[in-house]
């Protein structure tokens, strides 16, 4: 049976409402050791929507999930259909004037690292350096059998030689690489398997149904444990994923600052919400600080 993903969440207690003051965020990070853990709100300045704001993928898309694509080859098959396509505009996306904001503070020893939940490599295009990455990366695929790595863009080169003039045109693409194609689009798509073993491949992301690795939670943890406060960059903290370290922080005293325009499930343990974009924000509270937000960064890979 195909779980849908969380598509909200609904507040049960009066919240404050956000600032468009960014100042507190600017004072933390004078301070020094932030932890930044972004979420899909961050790159949608560059051109990659999110998943629940507004006119997020999840109102129209259901993402494939682990048990999905585990189960059956056509369903493996209209995922790399989609991926594929998707990839095609996905690998051109190039950071934003968030990213670069963030990398900014890490060059200026401002931050104790960086968590993010989103899966398109931006921060590392940026510049920003030790950065986990929650859910995995689009730029590597696994073997499920092996365990091989490949990056994607050879992958992605031997899908294209076994799909000669597979060019649809897809009705959108979403914050996971993948594009909205009909079945009829998909059609007899053929998916390349491991060159090492002959075994299946799966880009390495956690898919929806799919547990993040214990050791990454760890080492998440640990990173929350050693900051002097949270910062949360675009993430509504619907999902566990990401508001278990936010509810860490606020147990163990640390302040938690959060920049995103709508409500999020983590409010009520924030010092505040600054509810202004994440590039007008982050830029401002750069310029505040005297850094240079540059915008000549080269795109991932």
């Amino acid at each position: 049976m195909r779980m849908r993903p969380t598509l909200s969440w609904t507040p049960t207690e009066d919240l404050a409402p956000g600032t468009t003051d960014p100042e507190p965020v600017a004072d933390a990070l004078r301070r020094g050791d932030v932890l930044v853990l972004s979420g899909a709100g961050i790159s949608t300045e560059s051109g990659i929507p999110d998943y629940r704001g507004e006119g997020g993928s999840l109102s129209r898309h259901t993402p494939m999930t682990y048990q999905d694509f585990i189960a059956g080859t056509q369903a493996r098959r209209r995922y790399w259909a989609r991926s594929h396509l998707g990839w095609r505009t996905f690998g051109r996306a190039r950071p934003n004037a968030g990213h670069r904001a963030v990398a900014a503070f890490g060059r200026q020893g401002l931050l104790s690292g960086v968590i993010t939940q989103n899966v398109d490599g931006l921060h590392h295009a940026a510049g920003s350096q030790g950065v986990v990455e929650l859910h995995g990366s689009l730029e590597r695929v696994v073997c499920l059998s092996c365990g091989a790595f490949s990056p994607r863009r050879e992958v992605a080169t031997r899908l294209e030689e076994a799909n000669a003039g597979f060019a649809p045109v897809a009705a959108a693409i979403n914050p996971d690489g993948d594009a909205d194609l009909t079945d009829e689009q998909v059609g007899d798509f053929r998916v390349v398997p491991c060159t090492v073993c002959g075994g299946i491949l799966k880009p390495d992301v956690v898919f929806f149904g799919e547990a993040v690795p214990p050791q990454r939670v760890e080492r998440c943890r640990e990173l929350v444990r050693g900051a002097a406060s949270l910062l949360v960059l675009g993430s509504s903290l619907t999902v566990m994923s990401g508001l278990r370290f936010v509810r860490q922080a606020s147990q163990d005293g640390i302040p938690v600052f959060i920049v995103n325009l709508d409500p999020t499930r983590g409010d009520r343990y924030a010092v505040t919400r600054v509810a202004l974009p994440l590039g007008t924000a982050l830029t401002t509270v750069a310029d505040g600080l005297g850094l240079r937000v540059d915008d000549d960064t080269a795109g991932p890979g």
